[in-house]
């Protein structure tokens, strides 16, 4: 369950996760898949800055308990939880991908379907110049 928003991904992320998805499989990599098949794809240098891109820093609320989470949005081989590293191919990660702070969706996580909204996008590779993360 997803409420349908803007989705933009850089085509660099879109080829790299595509490549990421290709060893796993599941309900999460299955809808993950159902998204990136509508985004709009950009070139790297084009990504607007509050946008939530690949090994990006981010707070979101969950706007069902109203509580705020920082995460890194990371490739699976990077993932960590006590890291706050959550992997694309999570349900947290394949839902926060490609919205921009101020967005919503709703998305179906572990334990039910979860309302999250975008409030900052601190870090971000592409407007840091970091072409190669």
């Amino acid at each position: 369950m997803s409420t349908y928003h803007s989705l933009v991904v850089s085509s660099q992320d879109f080829d790299r996760v595509q490549q990421a998805m290709t060893s796993s499989a599941g309900f999460s990599v299955a809808r993950l898949d159902s998204e990136l098949a509508r985004a709009q794809i950009i070139e790297p240098k084009e990504v607007p800055r509050n946008l939530v891109t690949m090994n990006s820093q981010v707070t979101y609320e969950n706007l069902h308990s109203g509580k705020k989470h920082t995460v890194w949005l990371v490739y699976p081989r990077d993932a960590n939880i006590r890291e706050n590293k959550i992997s694309v191919l999570a349900p947290l990660g394949s839902a926060l991908l490609g919205l921009s702070e101020g967005q919503e969706v709703e998305w179906l996580m572990p334990g039910g379907a979860r309302r999250l909204k975008i409030l900052d996008v601190a870090y971000q590779p592409e407007a840091a110049g970091d072409w190669d993360l």
